[in-house]
């Protein structure tokens, strides 16, 4: 690995009832020692992602981030959310401005960036290093290289016109990586977000994404990625 990332962000439930995730912002002391333990235990960079807070009355993202720093993290990411907030809501980047301003190691902003000019937004708005881009990608993973282009001053390219056999590539990688098996299962949630994005009537993307979930095999899933175009217009770029 060339980086560590601890994600001290993730709102699970499954998760935060281990005591992991953003359940450990209630718990300033043990993110900071997690924190040094690994710094002194790899060669790498370690990085940490986390949120504003615990809770709407609890946002001590500030105090968080500050010793986060002094334990030796070289670059930090805040979700602009409560654990409580879970994705409900809108993002707030107060406090990730605010965080940005203190401290001396890189800031990146995360949360509800789904636009080329939300990306612009959230940069002039806290300053920060950089963004970081989740749920906006799913669905059109060229959505961050778009992003990079506009802030860089060129003209995004725009999103793959066979937008099927675009698919069905990034399938057969899922496949590959994990077994045709579990790769098939995996492949559903997948599809069902580039179908949540495609420039179809949503009755259709249902009907479409209805008829994937029912394939097991993973030939079959390709054949019908493959098919795909002739029902899809163009995408159009974000």
């Amino acid at each position: 690995a060339e980086i560590i990332d601890i994600n001290f962000g993730c709102p699970a439930k499954k998760v935060c009832k281990k005591a992991a995730g953003s359940a450990l912002m209630r718990d300033e002391p043990l993110m900071a020692a997690i924190v040094r333990a690994v710094v002194a235990a790899v060669p790498v960079p370690v990085t940490a992602k986390m949120r504003t807070g615990w809770s709407r009355e609890h946002r001590n993202g500030l105090a968080v981030a500050v010793q986060l720093e002094d334990a030796g993290i070289a670059a930090l990411t805040v979700h602009g959310r409560t654990r409580a907030c879970r994705f409900k809501g809108q993002a707030e980047f107060d406090t990730v401005a605010a965080i940005k301003d203190r401290l001396q190691v890189p800031v990146f902003a995360n949360g509800d960036i789904v636009s080329i000019a939300g990306a612009r937004e959230v940069l002039a708005a806290t300053g920060v290093d950089g963004i970081m881009i989740g749920r906006g990608a799913l669905g059109r993973p060229w959505f961050p290289g778009q992003v990079a282009q506009a802030l860089a001053g060129v003209a995004p390219a725009p999103a793959p016109r066979q937008l099927g056999e675009f698919i069905a590539a990034h399938v057969a990688a899922i496949h590959d990586f994990y077994g045709p098996r579990a790769g098939s299962r995996i492949a559903r949630k997948h599809v069902g977000w580039y179908l949540e994005q495609a420039p179809v009537p949503e009755s259709l993307a249902r009907t479409l994404r209805s008829r994937f979930n029912a394939l097991e095999d993973a030939s079959e899933q390709l054949t019908s990625l493959l098919a795909l175009d002739a029902q899809l217009a163009p995408a159009e770029s974000a």
